[in-house]
């Protein structure tokens, strides 16, 4: 019903700067909040940030600073970007979204990306 799509995860030196996109398709009436996750290997999958329809955007305290969320609700889309990159950025990034869909006696539902790999070297 719903489809979230990663791209923009690469390969990037230390220091580097890398644009995820995610974007949403399906039969969407409205998406509420949309979110980046994180999971790096042998670890628990983490918060990154968090952005409300209206675009206040909260992040992990362990970013310092390093990344901007934003969306465009037009194009049912959400971006993340990411300057500074460290090699403990390393993972793969999830986007998740809260989406009401045409089915509204479903209510709104949380749906997730398959995810796009995001590799630092030092």
């Amino acid at each position: 019903q719903v489809q979230l799509v990663e791209s923009g995860g690469g390969l990037v030196q230390a220091g580097g700067s890398l644009r995820l996109s995610c974007v949403a398709s399906g039969e969407i009436l409205r998406i509420h909040d949309m979110g980046w996750y994180r999971q790096a290997p042998g670890k628990e999958r983490e918060l990154v940030a968090v952005i409300t329809e209206e675009g206040a955007a909260t992040y992990s305290n362990a970013l310092e600073g390093r990344f901007t969320v934003s969306r465009d609700n037009l194009k049912e889309a959400m971006y993340l970007q990411m300057t500074s990159l460290k090699p403990e950025d390393t993972a793969v990034y999830f986007c998740t979204a809260a989406v009401l869909t045409s089915n509204v006696l479903r209510g709104v539902r949380d749906y997730w990306g398959q995810g796009t790999q995001v590799t630092v070297s030092s």
